[in-house]
């Protein structure tokens, strides 16, 4: 088991258009639902560049990524 921290990744599904650009991003972390819309592929996910990536890159900022044991925000940076 990894000592890295873990990640808790949230989609506001109202607010989320579909581009797809997440689950292309990081496919292991994000999956287009059958509404085309954005979900997290799991309950919580280990750091990678590829998530804050997606999080950071999605046009209407649906995408949050937090620490799991802290809370603090770690993407999208605003």
């Amino acid at each position: 088991m990894s000592d890295a921290p873990r990640l808790l990744v949230a989609v506001d599904r109202a607010r989320c258009i579909g581009s797809g650009l997440c689950a292309r991003t990081a496919p292991a972390d994000l999956v287009l639902g059958p509404d085309g819309r954005s979900a997290p592929a799991r309950p919580d996910s280990e750091p990678s560049e590829e998530l804050t990536e997606a999080a950071e890159m999605c046009p209407v900022e649906a995408i949050t990524v937090r620490d799991a044991a802290t809370g603090e925000l770690v993407a999208p940076v605003w």
